[in-house]
């Protein structure tokens, strides 16, 4: 039996990321696509005015925007993330994500062996 390593997503088939996560009023929904010890996917969508308040990881991540409009703060910068905008946030520095609009974001953690 075949084992599949990403999950919450049709295999072979063209898909558009963003359209696999939907806003919710006054939310943050997430889908998860892989977590294992090596690596975590996540989808986001961030309802306007909505955060992940700040935080660290062992591993580094990379923020894909995929729609609207975010802001990532890194340590005490700020930086502007708008759609087909990416970001990395290194390992074991505070990080935090603000949806100055509605937001969806494509995480993607590589954690150390």
């Amino acid at each position: 039996m075949e084992k599949n390593f990403i999950k919450n997503i049709d295999f072979a088939a063209a898909l558009t990321l963003a359209d696999l996560v939907s806003y919710q009023p006054g939310q943050v929904v997430s889908k998860t696509l892989a977590q294992n010890t090596a690596v975590s996917l996540t989808l986001f969508a961030f309802d306007e005015g909505e955060e992940i308040s700040s935080h660290e990881s062992n591993g580094d991540a990379m923020v894909i925007a995929l729609d609207g409009e975010g802001e990532i703060t890194i340590g005490t910068e700020k930086h502007r993330v708008t759609a087909g905008g990416t970001i990395v946030m290194p390992a074991k520095t505070p990080h935090a994500v603000y949806a100055s609009q509605q937001f969806k974001m494509f995480l993607i953690v590589v954690f150390p062996s």
